[in-house]
């Protein structure tokens, strides 16, 4: 058994972090639902505080920091949108935040974590290089880790959106779920299937960065050789304590290609007219492609984030 938070932790993180964070919109689309053949219900946390949902985890993570600890500061590692909300809590609560990212980040992303006074420290685009300089970092400024996904306050923090989709939309069939390091999915799943056991979880991932998939069929964490996705925010691999939930909740992982991410990400902007980042299209492009067996289903999509470099779109 995981040693995951349990869905009464998932509803006291949602009564601390109420007051910081948006309750976001669910939208629906009547063009997308033809294309999938399904109701379609998006969570749109491309609308949320600092752009994307992690501002969840991160708020719960922090506030439960004691003063002592609070007072060291906060150190994590990012691709972007984590690290923009640990900087965000951490000036709530009036402390430092270090950012550790790699040097591909997204510049947008790098200009939101100092926006709300993270201090960026840059290393190589491997996994290997960011634990490396963070174990680095948490020794130079004695702050306090506050991991992107290995912390049971960050997975209740991430749980809390499907708890408020499921509130708003009680009868879902099937929750679709972006998949990186697997905070978002595990807290997520654990909040689906406690409020409605019926339901099919589903994670989503990138062909390009599958360790999620590879790591469910073989029974055990496996790494990415490479990270070769636009998704920038599912370059991340499991850890133990969310391969364990991962096992335990989720029905399958599949795998969407790197056009398919591009194509889905238009769709979104062209047809909803809101924007989604690369990583939140991953979360639709199998529902799209009807490869989730979901065909006159109700279906929750999780739309993780909305930050997006306007200086370099893939579209053509």
């Amino acid at each position: 058994m995981s040693t995951g938070p349990t869905l009464d932790d998932i509803r006291v993180a949602a009564r601390r972090i109420a007051p910081f964070n948006h309750r976001t919109p669910v939208m629906t689309c009547a063009t997308l639902d033809a294309m999938a053949g399904a109701r379609l219900y998006f969570k749109c946390e491309n609308l949320q505080k600092t752009g994307s949902f992690k501002i969840r985890g991160a708020t719960n993570a922090v506030l439960q920091l004691s003063p002592a600890e609070a007072a060291r500061g906060v150190v994590t590692e990012s691709s972007g949108n984590h690290g923009a909300a640990v900087a965000k809590a951490a000036s709530a609560r009036g402390i430092a935040a270090h950012i550790v990212m790699p040097k591909n980040a997204p510049a947008v992303k790098c200009r939101a974590v100092e926006g709300y006074g993270g201090v960026i420290t840059f290393c190589d685009a491997n996994v290997e290089a960011r634990q490396a300089r963070m174990k680095q970092l948490l020794e130079e400024t004695g702050g306090v880790l506050v991991h992107p996904y290995n912390d049971r306050r960050v997975i209740a923090g991430q749980g809390t959106a499907a708890l408020e989709l499921l509130e708003d939309v009680p009868e879902l069939d099937v929750l679709l779920v972006p998949v990186s390091g697997g905070g978002l999915l595990s807290g997520n799943s654990i909040a689906a299937t406690s409020l409605r056991p019926s339901i099919r979880v589903v994670g989503c991932e990138p062909a390009n960065a599958d360790d999620a998939y590879r790591s469910l069929k073989s029974g055990h964490v496996e790494k990415n050789a490479t990270t070769d996705t636009i998704a920038d925010g599912l370059r991340a691999q499991l850890c133990e304590l969310t391969f364990g939930i991962l096992r335990e909740r989720v029905d399958e992982i599949v795998r969407v290609t790197e056009q398919e991410i591009v194509d889905t990400m238009r769709l979104v902007w062209e047809r909803m007219k809101i924007l989604v980042e690369p990583s939140a299209a991953v979360a639709l492009a199998p529902a799209i492609a009807r490869t989730i067996r979901a065909d006159g289903k109700r279906v929750g999509v999780l739309f993780s984030g909305g930050n997006v470099d306007l200086s370099t779109l893939p579209f053509h």
